[in-house]
């Protein structure tokens, strides 16, 4: 049971925890290869209850590893795209931390705390301006989610950031707690021209998230470096990537943090705590004409 001491225990032991050697080491374990991964994985599902009825491969014994577990497809038809191109298509199985407008470069955080657009996209005031005062949707995803990363809308990737850092816990008491939290953590962001403008996806690490990958460069951390990372596309190496498709996932879980350009409508419905699917209706670009009702009863599908 959650007490207001023990969250606070919780909280200050993360400053003092060697994060990225607790990291290494999930990230071994999680690729053992032992009679004991499927008992650990039947364990996690029972503790977590996970869905395991959602995955292509139901049983825990199709695993070779516990993170192939982790990283399970799901099958298709349980992710439908909502219908329309204009919609913002949530990317991730997860639940809202926090959406709304970006005030001026500020991102808000939890009740006390925002950070910055500019240090969350490694320091670069032309890399962070054409989201100023767009939008952002920040959602958590908890160990029981599908941790797949899809593409919210079809574009062409502009740039690759990767910002090293801390891996402070990213769940609900931490967020309240840690200042800056997001803008701490080490993170990779990927930034895309859509027809809406510009859109990035900010995949935060956490403790215990041994590895984040996206689907053109593969593994992107580890290794843990102390310079940000950057790689730019488009005019020799070109990655274009259609709505729904997979862009990455996260080896254990995290957080991702969806920017958007100043032109959106949310669905009206959203808010903190609220529980969202991959695929469904997030927000729809004021750039084409408004649908009176964002759904998912579209027949396209995510691909896996």
């Amino acid at each position: 049971m959650s007490t207001p001491f023990r969250d606070g225990l919780f909280v200050t032991l993360q400053y003092v925890l060697p994060h990225h050697f607790i990291s290494r080491m999930v990230y071994a374990m999680t690729r053992w290869r032992s009679p004991l991964v499927e008992p650990a994985i039947r364990a996690f599902v029972k503790h977590f209850q996970v869905d395991m009825d959602e995955a292509i491969e139901a049983s825990p014994a199709a695993y070779a590893s516990f993170n192939a577990f982790f990283t399970r497809a799901l099958k298709p038809e349980l992710r439908p795209l909502a219908a329309g191109d204009e919609v913002v298509a949530c990317p991730v199985d997860g639940t809202i931390s926090q959406l709304g407008r970006i005030q001026d470069g500020r991102i808000f955080q939890a009740k006390g705390h925002e950070f910055s657009l500019v240090e969350l996209l490694g320091g670069d005031l032309s890399r962070a301006d054409a989201f100023r005062n767009g939008q952002f949707v920040t959602i958590y995803l908890s160990p029981k989610d599908y941790h797949r990363i899809h593409m919210p809308l079809a574009g062409s990737l502009t740039q690759m950031v990767h910002v090293p850092g801390r891996l402070f816990s990213v769940n609900p008491v931490t967020v309240e707690r840690v200042p800056r939290l997001f803008a701490r953590n080490e993170r990779v962001a990927a930034l895309f021209d859509t027809d809406a403008g510009a859109m990035g996806l900010v995949l935060v690490g956490a403790m215990n998230v041994a590895a984040i990958e996206t689907i053109w460069s593969g593994l992107v951390t580890p290794p843990h470096g102390h310079e940000i990372g950057v790689w730019d596309y488009g005019e020799y190496v070109r990655v274009q990537l259609p709505r729904g498709a997979e862009m990455g996932r996260f080896n254990m879980g995290s957080t991702v943090i969806l920017l958007l350009p100043e032109m959106m409508n949310f669905r009206p419905d959203l808010a903190a705590g609220v529980v969202v699917r991959m695929g469904e209706a997030l927000a729809q670009s004021t750039a084409w004409p408004i649908n009176n009702v964002m759904s998912n009863d579209d027949d396209s599908v995510a691909q896996t």
